[in-house]
């Protein structure tokens, strides 16, 4: 992999416009970025949920208005992470964020207006003094078993500065389809193949409520945080078609494969409406054999 690297703006759309441009310019790059496009206060109010089941470990500074780390660092897998996370998990306005209008309208851009949005949702936490513990450059197609529509949407929950551990997209990348992988440190444990000619990155410091929805292919990975205490906070998921296969783990809850108490039995306890619950068990394609190649 090539380390002369240099780093350009993200490449910013806009929801007015028109379908076939913003399609031509993710063929592109493999992704789009927009700004604002998200309420900051409905960001706000996921954010602060994910702070009420935090404590002690982390905080937020309303100065800055970010999260701040309150106790000692960790990563996924360690067992803070493991403590907090179902906790996560288990809130209804984590999940159903990713169905409502304002964010089912962006996934309409790019594959229709039949989308499936995978129950796999996902948080983040990028910690301070966790330095070589970020996400390599991946992409999503070999972690996810892609089919030919699946895209990721990220939102931003809050301003994300320089040194924060910023989200990089790799522009192109997408054109050469599913590459090799290796093993690395960090988020995913792998990272794919990067060609020689690959140097210049797109990242830029993001807002409250920010997207980038991005094409499977399409390599990506987050810089390291290097704050003092700022801890970094993002969700994602990805979507496809309706009636796309899919593989079947994206179907459980994130990391439900290796930590016990986190099953959808228990994530449902609690909430105050099932239109949501189990909203796949219908769907008409979900394989469980690994493509290979």
């Amino acid at each position: 992999m090539n380390t002369n690297t240099k780093n350009e703006a993200l490449i910013i759309s806009n929801l007015d416009e028109d379908q076939a441009v913003l399609k031509k310019r993710f063929q592109e790059y493999g992704y789009l970025y927009f700004k604002k496009a998200i309420n900051a206060q409905r960001c706000q109010q996921q954010l602060d949920n994910f702070l009420a089941v935090l404590s002690p470990y982390i905080g937020y500074n309303p100065e800055t208005k970010t999260p701040v780390l309150t106790g000692s660092a960790f990563g996924e897998t360690d067992a803070i992470w493991d403590e907090c996370y179902p906790k996560m998990q288990a809130q209804e306005s984590f999940h159903s964020f990713f169905h409502e209008p304002e964010v089912s309208s962006l996934m309409q851009l790019m594959v229709g207006e039949q989308v499936f949005a995978y129950p796999m949702k996902m948080a983040r936490i990028s910690c301070p003094n966790k330095l070589g513990f970020e996400t390599p450059p991946h992409q999503d197609a070999h972690s996810h078993q892609s089919g030919p529509t699946m895209c990721g949407i990220w939102v931003a929950l809050h301003d994300i500065k320089e040194g924060m551990g910023r989200l990089k997209m790799l522009p192109g990348s997408h054109k050469q389809g599913v590459r090799k992988v290796l093993q690395a440190d960090g988020v995913g444990g792998v990272q794919c193949e990067i060609f020689e000619h690959e140097t210049t990155w797109h990242v830029s410091d993001m807002q409250q409520g920010d997207v980038i929805i991005f094409d499977s292919c399409c390599i990506h990975k987050a810089e390291p945080n290097t704050t003092d205490e700022v801890c970094r906070m993002s969700i994602d998921t990805r979507f496809c078609t309706y009636g796309e296969p899919v593989f079947i783990t994206n179907i459980d809850p994130h990391h439900g494969w290796r930590i016990e108490q986190l099953n959808w039995e228990t994530i449902y306890q609690g909430w105050k409406n099932n239109d949501l619950q189990y909203y796949w068990k219908d769907y008409p394609e979900i394989f469980s054999v690994m493509k290979t190649g």
